[in-house]
């Protein structure tokens, strides 16, 4: 696929430094595509908006500070 704006994928959260909360997946929608791979994100949090620059993909989904394309159902 190709990440277009307004597309809405997956971005895995980094968690906290000291371990206390995991890297875990949010909802995001693109807002700028810089190629195939990089994207500005806005992220979808449960305490507000995070906005992501330069975000690069991972078909994985587990690299905290990624975006990956949810599955196809």
């Amino acid at each position: 696929m190709t990440p277009t704006i307004g597309c809405i994928v997956r971005y895995r959260a980094h968690g906290s430094p000291n371990g206390q909360h995991e890297p875990e997946q949010r909802a995001a929608i693109i807002a700028k595509v810089h190629d195939e791979r990089t994207v500005d994100l806005m992220v979808v949090n449960p305490t507000g908006l995070f906005f992501n620059q330069s975000c690069k993909y991972d078909e994985s989904g587990l690299t905290p500070g990624s975006w990956f394309w949810p599955p196809h159902l």
